[in-house]
């Protein structure tokens, strides 16, 4: 029998701890908790957990000044961030110091299953990154550098692809608007030199912004590629 996947909770609100605990165990996942980022960082090197959900406020130190110790340190467990609706900034900065995905609050506890799932998948593929990447009609062959759709060849730009190249690399994870403009033009670009490209890449792809099947707009805070099933 294979070992239950461990989460850990690190949230300072108990209904929430005990939803988690309750809602996760359904799906057979092993739940950790804690209330504080001192407890947080202790379950973690005691408990080795295969991901985490990590809320932003709590009460001895901010979630995202965790989230970039535990990178700092070289771990490398997936992190879904918890955050209220209004803590937008805060996500961003999460995002950037090396969290996958974040859920905002109130949330539906199916919502966060499938980002965790989503998160966990995103970490194998990582671990075993292949050369040729492949959603709906979309391919993209990373080593000859060759995008398909429905089999026919799609013509980027150098910026376009190398785009959509990040996207593909991080497939189903949150790239914030800050961490693509810094990896493909080394500089802080305006937010709508950035959009220019998206929109120009989605034309090509065919992809609807109101509608996506590929590139996901995620507002305020950047853009997601859909990953494979």
């Amino acid at each position: 029998m294979s070992a239950r996947v461990k989460v850990l909770v690190v949230d300072d609100e108990p209904a929430i701890r005990r939803l988690l605990v309750a809602g996760l165990g359904t799906q057979d996942y092993e739940v950790l908790t804690a209330a504080t980022a001192a407890e947080a960082e202790a379950e973690a090197a005691r408990a080795r957990p295969d991901l985490v959900i990590l809320d932003l406020g709590l009460p001895d130190r901010p979630g995202q000044a965790l989230l970039a110790a535990w990178r700092a340190a070289g771990e490398d467990m997936p992190v879904v961030i918890l955050s209220s609706r209004t803590d937008e900034p805060g996500i961003v900065e999460a995002l950037d110091a090396g969290a996958d995905d974040y859920v905002t609050k109130p949330f539906g506890i199916n919502e966060l299953i499938a980002r965790i799932r989503l998160a966990l998948r995103h970490r194998l593929q990582r671990q075993g990154e292949k050369p040729l990447f492949q959603v709906g009609d979309l391919s993209v062959d990373l080593v000859r550098r060759i995008v398909r759709l429905k089999g026919e060849e799609v013509k980027l730009s150098p910026k376009e692809y190398d785009i959509l190249r990040l996207m593909v690399q991080h497939a189903g994870k949150v790239l914030t608007h800050h961490f693509l403009l810094q990896r493909v033009w080394g500089d802080a670009y305006d937010v709508q030199y950035l959009r220019v490209y998206v929109r120009q890449l989605r034309q090509k792809l065919g992809d609807d912004p109101e509608h996506p099947r590929y590139i996901r707009t995620e507002t305020g805070v950047g853009y997601r590629l859909s990953a494979p099933e």
